[in-house]
């Protein structure tokens, strides 16, 4: 969660943020206060009673101190209750607080206003009007959206014969690539718990996109939907070191892993309801790494480098916007969103997010490292990013390497991973 100290920062966001700040801040002063009036209502009561100890019990100054004892013990029960049920409520409210942005996160208000880092690659030109994915995969017999609809019901899609041996591929290649610059892979489970999830900022505020599973598993689970299916493998990953204590030595820890991700889009009705890009269920390799404070902004830009890697061994062009602070994501503060270029939709989509939380995660998650053996342990730094989204780089490349006879040309870099395939033909 948000340190407190940083509270006035996160007002750059704009928006209805500072309507929740001041929420938890009428809750904190109150806090306080009551706090402050206890400690003095204690110290009488500790008075009261070393003057009973002095004085004789039959006397009538006994009683009076034992009557302002009994009511100052009630009062002190009363604020105690009341203190109790404050500070439940302000640890709530500051969990619904998002992180305070990094101060180079440029002023905006929505992503019309991310302004482009850099650009990379050449735009694919054609002797035709390039078609969207989904145009292209159902006319080479790849794509089934039909009976995607018909196992799951709506967002969910059916991979067919090339395609299914693409998404293979693809995880392959990019865990391969990150492996060869120092990432350690693992694969996690594709189920999680409500702590690894309040960890990593998803709970409580976006428990509506999540999907819920009402299963009791194992003796120390019951049904009381303490478990999710995971909407991205940075809750599983940054939560290798859930409640741990790293050594200084031992950073930055740096991950990649594919997981399957389940996202329940409560809040994208109606939006990309045709194709692969928004789906219920998708396949992504997800980097993650943990830092000193120190080192947290370089190790972001590496990370975001090593995502573009991808693309770029991919032969596709794409831009980096920097997101501004209205733009940001919940936890996050400072984020690089690379979008690649898809010219059956003659637009850019985002296909990776790269993000620095500083200490936001670790504070839910108590991720902390101790910089020296004389040292108090602090927080760590969280870094995450997609290495990439599986199915938004089959859209890429549907849309990029299509042919005008309907096939489409396959990466060289993917090839070693397809038996030498070199293009999807028309059945």
């Amino acid at each position: 969660m948000l340190d407190p100290a940083r509270m006035d920062d996160v007002l750059r966001r704009g928006g209805d943020v500072a309507t929740v700040v001041t929420s938890w801040r009428r809750l904190d002063e109150r806090r306080k206060k009551l706090q402050a009036e206890l400690d003095t209502k204690r110290g009488a009561r500790n008075a009261a009673n070393e003057r009973m100890s002095k004085l004789d019990k039959k006397s009538e100054e006994f009683a009076a101190a034992r009557d302002e004892l009994k009511t100052l013990s009630s009062a002190i029960k009363e604020g105690e209750t009341e203190l109790a049920t404050l500070e439940s409520t302000s640890q709530q409210r500051l969990l619904h607080i998002p992180n305070a942005p990094h101060a180079s996160v440029p002023v905006g208000t929505s992503e019309a206003d991310n302004p482009v880092l850099h650009t990379a690659g050449t735009k694919p030109t054609f002797t035709f009007a390039p078609k969207p994915h989904w145009e292209v995969g159902e006319q080479l017999g790849i794509l089934d959206f039909e009976a995607g609809a018909r196992i799951a019901g709506a967002r969910f899609t059916v991979l067919r014969g090339a395609a299914s041996r693409l998404n293979r591929a693809l995880i392959n290649y990019m865990l391969d690539l990150h492996a060869q610059h120092g990432y350690d892979e693992v694969w996690p489970p594709a189920v999680v718990r409500r702590a690894a999830l309040r960890g990593t900022g998803q709970l409580p505020k976006f428990e509506a996109d999540l999907f819920k599973l009402d299963v009791a598993v194992g003796p120390d689970h019951v049904a009381d939907n303490d478990l999710f299916l995971s909407p991205t493998a940075e809750v599983q990953v940054t939560n290798l070191h859930l409640d741990s204590i790293l050594d200084a030595a031992q950073l930055p820890r740096k991950y990649c892993a594919y997981a399957p991700c389940f996202r329940a889009e409560a809040g994208a009705h109606g939006k990309d309801t045709r194709g692969l890009i928004r789906q219920h269920q998708f396949d992504k390799v997800e980097l993650v790494k943990l830092t000193t404070p120190e080192t947290s902004y370089a190790e972001l830009d590496g990370l975001r480098q090593d995502a573009e890697r991808v693309l770029s061994g991919l032969g596709l062009h794409y831009r980096v916007v920097t997101l501004c602070t209205g733009d940001l994501g919940f936890g996050a503060a400072k984020t690089y969103d690379i979008e690649v270029w898809l010219p059956g939709q003659d637009t850019y989509r985002e296909i990776s997010s790269c993000s620095n939380f500083e200490d936001f995660q670790a504070r839910r998650a108590k991720i902390r490292y101790r910089p020296s053996a004389a040292d108090k342990p602090r927080p760590v730094h969280t870094i995450n990013g997609s290495g990439i989204a599986i199915g938004r780089t089959i859209v890429a490349i549907l849309e990029n390497y299509q042919q005008a006879d309907g096939s489409v040309v396959i990466p060289a870099a993917l090839r070693p991973y397809l038996g030498g395939l070199e293009r999807i033909t028309p059945p």
